[in-house]
């Protein structure tokens, strides 16, 4: 197993756990408040999290197989995550921290395969103006940070 694979996949758990213990303490109005700047609750954006996660490793997978990410807009980011937002507005907290455990695990499996040879490979990705960006950096700045970035929006919306 790769050394850096591990320690990416590790990383997730962090993240995902962190985000889950949070998640657990909450009120159901701190549940229900909304984080801007788009509004989406807590609930719904820990639910996203969770939703995004086979994604992420999917199209990571498709950047270590040399495959260029084509395409896809931030406009079309914007419209899954208002279409999830509508369709999970009353997602409960079991539900969504089920589901957060579940598909962070799933992914820090996945990302345990990867070779040091496919975190090096790179293509091109369309949502970042078709830059050359490898496999390691996609999983960083995608499953891995996803979880942290909402996190701090979470922890500012409810003054945490």
């Amino acid at each position: 197993m790769s050394q850096r694979a591990e320690a990416l996949a590790q990383r997730i758990e962090q993240g995902a756990r962190a985000l889950g213990t949070l998640a657990e303490g909450l009120s159901d109005s701190e549940w229900r408040t909304p984080v801007p700047p788009d509004g989406r609750t807590v609930g719904v954006m820990i639910h996203h999290v969770a939703t995004m996660y086979p994604l992420e490793i999917d199209l990571a997978r498709q950047l270590a197989d040399g495959k260029a990410i084509a395409g896809v807009t931030w406009k079309d980011v914007a419209d899954i995550n208002g279409k999830h937002a509508h369709e999970h507005r009353a997602v409960s907290k079991g539900d969504a921290l089920t589901l957060l455990r579940r598909n962070a695990q799933a992914a820090a499996e996945a990302i345990r395969r990867f070779t040091d040879d496919q975190l090096d490979r790179a293509a091109t990705v369309s949502l970042d103006a078709d830059a050359p960006l490898t496999a390691q950096f996609f999983i960083e700045d995608h499953a891995l940070r996803h979880s942290f970035h909402h996190l701090a929006k979470i922890r500012a919306a409810l003054k945490r």
